[in-house]
């Protein structure tokens, strides 16, 4: 329905604009789902004629089984943050389309670099090529709060420090995963993931910062 000026309501623009938010939500939440299934088929299949042997099997391929328990955790975790979000999202406008499509090549991309950190070679570029996934995957998904903010695409009953909670969630979670990339150059394996594991312990700090500065 249009006015007698050929203009469309702002109310029926508001609809459409609801309506297109929910539909990308939806986008994303199937390819999320694809991503995740595409960890699984490439997990290898234990062989072995015996038990041991299939243990065995197993155990060579563990760190293979460790790498798709941490990707499934970090996609669920990207997901969850976009899907807390996009909660709060009123309508679609400005660059908050192109940007959601950008994290979500981050997201598909995350399969391959599961394959290429658990491939053989030189553990530094493989590990590097995971960790800038990751820093991208974050720093897009900062663009996106940064856009709904700018844009004013929330709603109105959305008190700021959500948006401000999960922008420094993803600016902490991008330098983590920055800060490891030189360090798996410089160390073992072992201290490269280290940076990994303190992710949480960023998290918590910077949380409880925030927490302080906005009282």
């Amino acid at each position: 329905m249009t006015t007698h000026a050929g203009h469309t309501p702002d109310h029926e623009i508001g609809e459409a604009r609801a309506v297109a938010a929910e539909r990308l939500s939806m986008f994303v939440d199937a390819v999320i789902a694809i991503a995740l299934t595409l960890l699984a088929l490439d997990l290898p299949i234990p062989t072995g004629d015996t038990t041991e042997a299939m243990l065995s099997s197993v155990s060579a391929h563990g760190h293979e089984y460790l790498a798709f328990a941490l990707s499934f955790v970090v996609i669920a975790a990207h997901w969850r943050a976009h899907h807390e979000i996009f909660s709060h999202v009123r309508s679609l406008g400005g660059r908050l389309t192109s940007l959601t499509l950008a994290w979500l090549f981050m997201q598909v991309l995350m399969p391959f670099a599961t394959r290429v950190l658990t491939a053989d070679g030189a553990f530094a570029p493989r590990f590097s090529l995971y960790a800038l996934v990751q820093v991208l995957a974050s720093a897009s998904f900062a663009l996106i709060i940064r856009e709904i903010r700018r844009a004013h695409l929330y709603r109105s009953d959305v008190p700021p420090q959500v948006f401000a909670e999960s922008l420094v969630r993803s600016i902490c979670l991008a330098a983590v995963f920055a800060v490891s990339i030189p360090v798996s150059f410089l160390t073992t394996g072992t201290g490269a993931y280290l940076c990994w594991l303190t992710a949480p312990i960023v998290l918590a700090i910077a949380r409880r910062v925030q927490r302080r500065t906005v009282r």
